[in-house]
């Protein structure tokens, strides 16, 4: 982590300087990412430059020794982090877990696969502690954002149907509540945590529709990137845990 001599604090019991905390914690779910981890944090530490940083990557026991590529970053630069589930599986749940083990007052969420521009989290950061906002939302459906990195059309189809289904169910208007790019304040997080379902892989959506009150969200354009290595996992598990999900919600406040 980068910071200046000027933010050194003295731990005087111990006789060392201490470093503070990062501002950013960056939770990047993964499965068979092996590929893009690297790519991916050196993309972030050109990227963001104003703030301090960490990168968790949630590694579900991937067979192609993803979690070793991210240990063995770890152990060239203190702001990498890798945490292994073994026996747990899910997107959603793996964001939560790696939330739950930062300590920044901002969290972001980024896919592994390098379709997310890592150029938008500073901004992200910006508009959260500077202008207040509670969420920033990277939205592939403001103007200036753009959604052609879908590998395929019956991919765009079905993303646009999610949308809309999910609009239905929200009480604040979001133009893209299936992006899976995004910025929160961690505190936020942690008080949502007994209303969220951990289902599936749409947990910007799980998030926004755990909130008793209106969240103060602002969508930020992104261009969403052709995927860089391996290959997509969206198929019928994907729709299936995201029906889950919505009945989840439903239940709780029928």
């Amino acid at each position: 982590m980068h910071v200046s001599s000027a933010s050194l604090q003295q731990d005087t019991h111990a006789g060392r300087e201490v470093r503070p905390g990062p501002v950013l914690s960056i939770i990047i779910p993964c499965y068979n990412e092996r590929g893009n981890v690297e790519p991916l944090f050196r993309a972030v530490e050109k990227a963001v430059t104003r703030y301090s940083w960490e990168l968790i990557f949630v590694d579900d026991n991937s067979p192609d020794g993803t979690i070793d590529e991210v240990w063995r970053l770890a152990q060239m630069d203190s702001r990498v982090r890798g945490i292994l589930r073994v026996g747990r599986r899910g997107l959603s749940s793996a964001v939560i877990e790696g939330i739950l083990s930062s300590s920044a007052s901002v969290v972001a969420v980024m896919d592994g696969d390098m379709q997310h521009d890592e150029c938008l989290l500073e901004q992200m950061v910006d508009v959260i502690e500077q202008q207040g906002y509670d969420m920033a939302i990277g939205s592939r459906h403001v103007e200036g954002g753009d959604n052609s990195g879908l590998a395929s059309s019956w991919r765009l189809f079905l993303s646009n149907a999610g949308i809309r289904i999910a609009q239905c169910f929200l009480s604040v208007r979001v133009r893209d509540p299936m992006s899976g790019f995004f910025a929160v304040r961690r505190d936020l997080v942690v008080k949502s945590l007994p209303r969220l379902s951990g289902i599936g892989f749409k947990i910007l959506l799980d998030l926004l529709m755990s909130q008793q009150v209106a969240p103060k969200v602002i969508e930020l354009p992104f261009v969403f990137r052709s995927r860089h290595e391996g290959e997509s996992k969206m198929g019928r598990k994907v729709l299936v845990q995201f029906a889950q999900m919505i009945s989840y919600h439903m239940l709780k406040k029928s």
